[in-house]
């Protein structure tokens, strides 16, 4: 019932005229976002993190949350529309949402989509109202060696779950630890790897970092592939809404099926991603009419985007209760908490409860929100699909450059900003991840720090990280993700091997 009150409160301060005028600048901003290739949740979010720095921290968090929301909804229209992902996870989206388009069907696979977007969404946002404040008052009882284990774990799981080459995802982080170790060092004071640069005896900036290396490089692959837009038109009938919303509930359990997915990917570093496929992937098990999925099938198109909405929206909930985000956005929205002197984690429910659940009431605004306004301006979002990407893009390159010279008025964070803009841009080339270095980047110094104020604690006794049943715990399962990957291969292998007989 603590929560519930919580929640009231918090939903007075979101329902005030100028929040609630932020939640619709910032889905339509978010939409544009979702709906341009070139961009992206995480890069939308990167690039207009600085038009928030005169902002209250609340205000500043609903305008870049809302913009995520707008983003998440954004990216199916190009998929149905287009055959185009306007995000990564709506890849799956377009295997049924095309071909309905195609059938004439665009309203409907439309309003299924942003449907599944809003109800994924909204499952997300319960589970961080009734889990985070219990994380958040368990991680209270944490100190150094288990704030470490924690963060260790997140870089276990990254390498041991992700999808991608294991040692590809090994150097991505590596990097970011790199680039987080320059700078000035927090506990002795020393300067480290600044070469004599002045202007690198802070570090690199995060937000430089990732208008860099998201949006930047992101701009260049779009104007190398050369992408041309052509798809079906749009306009979303009333009539097609309320007859798509009365089937919905023939779908029950494929929405829990997803969200469960969802969920589980958002809070591991699984990703939205991941959390498409696998949705589509149940969906197509245990529908009756799986053999047709792929011919336009409107589950296909409810499975997956429930699924990566509802894990976009719980990848916040390690970020808001222990300071680990859950995904390359929430990483984003990390450094902006830090950058308004919030510091994300369990003292943030105990310090700026009225952030926090004004934050969470805004989630369910943010949603509602984000549902009517995308149903209502698809066909204004489909016409700018037709715009050349290549008028588009200086735009996006310009407000890129002011964001990063906004951060310390400084011209050199302009070519820091093109130097990682280019390396993004390899990285993307040569299919490194980027999410791991972000996460890196981000908590790279504070698991340091939390390293050696353990071993400072401990007189150096490396014990001290099994030192209780807690910290135990948090290593040995972060020991199991790593290995879990080259076990469970090397398992799959051994079973596979042919048996030979006996005498042969």
């Amino acid at each position: 019932m603590e929560n519930i009150s919580l929640l009231l409160e918090g939903f007075q301060v979101a329902l005030t005229w100028h929040n609630i005028a932020f939640m619709f600048l910032g889905v339509l901003l978010g939409i544009v976002v979702g709906v341009l290739p070139g961009l992206g949740g995480p890069n939308g979010v990167a690039i207009l993190l600085p038009l928030t720095f005169g902002m209250d921290p609340t205000s500043a968090i609903i305008l870049l949350t809302s913009i995520y929301w707008g983003a998440l909804f954004g990216g199916a229209i190009t998929a149905v529309l287009f055959n185009i992902p306007g995000e990564p996870w709506s890849v799956a989206t377009t295997f049924d949402g095309y071909p309905m388009a195609q059938q004439g069907r665009a309203g409907e696979a439309l309003t299924a989509a942003f449907t599944a977007s809003f109800v994924g969404a909204i499952a997300g946002v319960v589970l961080i109202t009734f889990l985070a404040p219990l994380v958040a008052k368990f991680a209270l009882r944490f100190g150094p060696a288990e704030f470490f284990a924690v963060f260790f774990l997140t870089f276990c799981s990254f390498i041991g779950m992700g999808k991608e080459n294991k040692a590809k995802i090994v150097v991505s982080l590596s990097l970011g630890f790199l680039l987080a170790a320059v700078g000035i060092d927090t506990i002795s004071g020393d300067m480290r790897m600044t070469f004599g640069v002045g202007e690198l005896m802070s570090g690199f900036d995060f937000l430089v970092v990732v208008i860099g290396m998201f949006g930047v490089s992101e701009i260049l692959l779009t104007l190398e592939e050369g992408l041309e837009f052509k798809g079906k038109k749009a306009r979303i009938d009333p009539i097609v809404v309320f007859r798509t919303w009365m089937q919905m509930p023939l779908y029950f359990m494929t929405f829990v099926r997803s969200c469960l997915a969802g969920i589980w990917l958002g809070i591991s570093p699984g990703g939205a991603v991941a959390a498409s496929f696998m949705g589509y992937g149940l969906a197509k098990r245990f529908s009756k009419r799986g053999k047709n999925f792929g011919n336009g099938e409107i589950e296909g198109v409810i499975a997956p985007e429930t699924a990566a909405h509802a894990a976009g929206t719980s990848a916040l909930l390690p970020m808001l209760a222990l300071g680990i985000p859950g995904s390359a956005t929430a990483a984003v929205l990390l450094g902006g908490l830090m950058i308004w002197g919030l510091q994300p984690g369990p003292l943030l429910f105990v310090e700026q409860k009225d952030f926090v659940w004004g934050l969470i009431a805004s989630m369910y605004l943010g949603n509602i929100v984000g549902l009517f306004v995308v149903l209502a301006t698809v066909p204004l979002f489909a016409s700018i699909m037709r715009i050349p990407f290549a008028l588009i893009a200086p735009v996006i390159l310009m407000v890129c450059a002011i964001g990063a010279f906004t951060v310390a008025n400084s011209s050199f964070d302009i070519w820091l900003m093109l130097i990682f803009g280019a390396v993004g841009y390899a990285f993307k080339k040569l299919d490194y991840p980027l999410a791991p270095m972000v996460l890196a980047l981000v908590l790279g110094d504070r698991a340091e720090d939390a390293f050696r104020q353990a071993l400072i604690g401990s007189a150096g006794d490396l014990s001290v990280f099994m030192d209780n049943g807690l910290v135990a715990s948090l290593m040995i399962i972060a020991f199991a993700l790593l290995l879990w990957s080259p076990v469970s291969d090397l398992i799959g292998k051994l079973l596979r091997r042919p048996v030979v007989a006996a005498g042969e």
